[in-house]
């Protein structure tokens, strides 16, 4: 696996409740720090909602990796349905991509979210340059840290829609 194949991580969980109240939870952007290994915190820079151009900051902390944080810009919204958005990078290009997606089903609400890497340099960038030779296992070992933040993230939002009295599925 090559970093310039933009590598996807994708995790997905059906979930008994309403779709509307689980697009609620999957776009408040602080939640996710709520339940993640790495990030730390979100704040909004411009806006205060999910909406194309808006943007947030996140801080991260990795045991290894150290702290840091990002700068993101909401590219795509689908109300109700799916949301995207990119880390800034340098030169115009995004380091990851995010999304959600929300999908009604017959048992509730399918909530899907996933990470591409790239195509910009990241702080991964740097550990390949020094470790060419590596690059399958670094990806393969930042993908799978990567599953394990989507696991928890909805594995979380899972647990606060089952403890809602009225988390039902709409039927």
């Amino acid at each position: 696996m090559r970093y310039r194949d933009t590598p996807i991580v994708q995790e997905s969980v059906v979930i008994a409740a309403d779709p509307q109240r689980v697009w609620e939870l999957v776009t408040d952007v602080t939640l996710p720090a709520r339940f993640s290994p790495e990030l730390a915190a979100v704040e909004w820079i411009e806006g205060d909602a999910v909406a194309v151009g808006n943007r947030f900051r996140g801080r991260n902390a990795h045991a290894a990796l150290g702290e840091w944080s990002t700068e993101s810009v909401i590219v795509e919204v689908e109300e109700g349905r799916r949301w995207v958005w990119d880390v800034a990078g340098a030169e115009g290009q995004p380091t990851a991509s995010w999304g959600f997606e929300v999908e009604p089903v017959r048992d509730g609400t399918l909530v899907r979210q996933w990470g591409r890497m790239g195509p910009g340099r990241s702080g991964l960038s740097f550990a390949i340059d020094r470790m060419p030779d590596k690059e399958g296992r670094i990806i393969d070992n930042r993908l799978a840290e990567w599953r394990e933040g989507l696991k928890a993230n909805l594995r979380g939002i899972a647990e606060l829609l089952v403890s809602e009295p009225d988390s039902g599925a709409a039927g």
